[in-house]
């Protein structure tokens, strides 16, 4: 309702792509949480996964000193992870429905943008997955973040360990920071599950038999490379999605 981002997938093709312009957003936005009490549980759930995704894609960045947006991320999260549950289990309390469409709005309006460089690279992956297979966008992104986390972490562990610390609240010690980041990917999981999302390429019945395919078109395009916080390749691509297997 307010962000610059649209998506569109040719049927045909399966090739899924985000457009972004300003002048998408609309000049002014009704938003009444009351619209959502009808939704179903699974798509409220998928709905939470893409909020959260937008605030994860924003927070892994390699720029540096934005303690402000950090925190502002951070708080976003966790209120996501807080009242998504209860948003399912109380799927008519205005609260809990409020809760997600605000946050929501503010994780994709580009406010907390400012400063910094988000990745995008989960979503871009996602996009071959949703547009080669029917699954929901929030599913698929469910599956890809955790591998994607796997995959990057030692980009910057620093950002990583605090990530863990100030949104899953691990409190391992701090000289064991591979231990705090896969406790923190288990936790997001752990997280994902309970809202009833798949968290393995496997748990929604995808083989590996269209990873290569996904991975070649993923970098249709011009496209050099997807992501900012690390460089990917087609062949990363193709590691992550096998790491989700």
């Amino acid at each position: 309702e307010s962000s610059t981002g649209s998506v569109i997938t040719d049927e045909q093709t399966k090739l899924k792509r985000a457009m972004n312009s300003e002048t998408i957003i609309p000049k002014f936005a009704f938003m009444d949480p009351e619209t959502n009490y009808s939704l179903p549980a699974y798509q409220t759930a998928c709905g939470a996964s893409d909020i959260l995704a937008h605030l994860q894609e924003r927070y892994f960045t390699t720029v540096q000193h934005n303690d402000l947006s950090d925190r502002l991320l951070e708080s976003c999260m966790r209120n996501i992870i807080a009242n998504a549950p209860l948003a399912l289990k109380n799927p008519n309390e205005y609260r809990y429905r409020a809760e997600l469409m605000w946050t929501g709005t503010i994780a994709h309006n580009n406010l907390l943008d400012k400063g910094r460089i988000g990745d995008w690279a989960s979503h871009n992956i996602e996009h071959e997955l949703s547009g080669m297979y029917d699954i929901a966008h929030g599913a698929g992104l469910s599956i890809v973040f955790p591998a994607w986390m796997r995959y990057v972490y030692k980009t910057d562990i620093d950002r990583f360990v605090q990530y863990a610390i100030r949104v899953w609240d691990v409190s391992l010690p701090l000289n064991d920071k591979e231990g705090i980041i896969e406790t923190a990917i288990e936790r997001l999981e752990a997280f994902y599950r309970s809202l009833g999302l798949p968290v393995r390429l496997s748990d929604a019945g995808i083989g590996s038999d269209k990873i290569k395919e996904m991975a070649a078109t993923a970098m249709v395009g011009e496209r050099e490379a997807l992501g900012n916080f690390q460089k990917l390749n087609a062949k990363d691509i193709e590691n992550i999605l096998r790491l989700a297997l």
